[in-house]
């Protein structure tokens, strides 16, 4: 296959952070100053240690009450699905769908899509470089939606505390959940997705 030339080639690198071009053989970005690198050090390792701390803080996230309400003298407690539940149970689906969405389906599937993206360029997969380059946007993408059921419960807490009838405080699950959606986000930006293309630019040598 014909080689397509790439800024690597020219003798170019990115700044990571202004995306400035800069030559290679300099180690700052007159720019901004920032330390330049053709590829991001330990990207995979660093990812995947993110992720794996990601997922082990996902745990408590969802078994643990995000949430605990005290009424009368009584105290319980709801985890993420727990309220989700009483949320159908009071003839608000609409709200409880979108916390699912936001607190289940989009943390979980960023954890996968993350997963699959170091598994595929350690293994050095060829023939899906588009599809995975679109699944990074979408990580990037989804990660700032993940945190309604914590800004759901802060602004629960700050408005609701009638003394002596009802007061809303939060749990220790709103806590792991926050450090999900923080490190994920930090996970994804520890990712280098020009490795997605590496492999083919390799293969067309």
């Amino acid at each position: 296959m014909t080689h397509r030339p790439t800024a690597a080639d020219a003798g170019l690198s990115a700044c990571h952070t202004c995306l400035k071009l800069v030559n290679e053989q300099e180690h700052h970005c007159p720019l901004c100053g920032s330390t330049v690198h053709h590829r991001k050090p330990d990207t995979l390792q660093r990812t995947l240690a993110l992720l794996i701390t990601a997922t082990l803080l996902y745990i408590p996230a969802n078994m643990l009450p995000i949430m605990y309400t005290e009424t009368f003298g009584g105290t319980s407690g709801n985890t993420i699905l727990g309220g989700v539940v009483l949320l159908i149970k009071m003839d608000s689906a609409p709200i409880a769908a979108v916390i699912f969405f936001a607190s289940v389906m989009v943390p979980s599937s960023k954890l996968l899509m993350m997963y699959y993206l170091c598994w595929s360029v350690g293994r050095n997969r060829l023939g899906s470089e588009r599809a995975r380059t679109v699944v990074y946007r979408i990580t990037e993408f989804i990660g700032k939606w993940s945190m309604i059921d914590v800004f759901v419960v802060a602004i629960l807490v700050a408005l609701v505390h009638l003394t002596g009838i009802l007061v809303i405080r939060p749990g220790s699950a709103a806590v792991a959940f926050a450090g999900v959606v923080i490190i994920t986000m930090i996970a994804a930006e520890s990712f280098d997705p020009r490795l997605i293309w590496d492999n083919l630019e390799k293969e067309d040598e």
